[in-house]
């Protein structure tokens, strides 16, 4: 069973900063694409950013430049650095693990929100 826990959500103003992590399961860390995605309310789930396995890196366009993704294989963890917040950014944040074997699986976190209002 892979399980994905997001942890860091919350309250900010605009132009701070919050970091969230996201612990996956060991079996699949190691292999796994990952990433975070968000769904601002009435819009359709977007990409923030991705690292694969190997540390490839994609980021929205919205984000390049303020938000940083990276990954711990020691703890088989994934962070997202948020730096200079807008309301824009204003979301739930998931978390997500997509590999092959055999055939694409692709799992999701729970979410956690993430506010930036004054």
């Amino acid at each position: 069973q892979v399980q994905l826990v997001e942890f860091g959500g919350g309250l900010v103003q605009p132009g701070g900063s919050l970091r969230l992590s996201c612990a996956a399961s060991a079996s699949i860390f190691s292999i796994a694409t990952m990433g975070w995605y968000r769904q601002a309310p009435g819009k359709e789930r977007e990409l923030v950013a991705t690292i694969t396995n190997d540390g490839s890196l994609n980021y929205a366009d919205s984000v390049k430049g303020r938000f940083t993704i990276s990954r711990d294989s020691a703890q088989n963890t994934v962070y997202l650095q948020m730096n200079s917040l807008k309301p824009e950014d204003t979301a739930v944040y998931y978390c997500n693990a997509k590999f092959k074997i055999l055939n694409t699986h692709n799992y999701w976190g729970q979410g956690t929100q993430v506010t930036v209002s004054s």
